[in-house]
């Protein structure tokens, strides 16, 4: 379970900073930045990352 919320949490932070920069709110000299299909791409990763941090939130051992 540890596992899965590690691998969602960072799939959660690089899917936001992606939005970011496809918004062109995170500035930089990145090939990335002011480019919608990355903030697509972004958007669709933090679905994923939610999907898989409720999951595993989910099934949780029960102490």
């Amino acid at each position: 379970m540890r596992g899965r919320v590690i691998v969602a949490l960072a799939m959660l932070a690089v899917g936001l900073v992606w939005i970011g920069q496809g918004l062109g709110v995170l500035r930089g000299s990145s090939f990335m930045v002011d480019d919608l299909r990355w903030a697509a791409i972004g958007a669709i990763l933090v679905v994923v990352g939610g999907i898989i941090a409720i999951s595993a939130w989910r099934t949780r051992p029960r102490a």
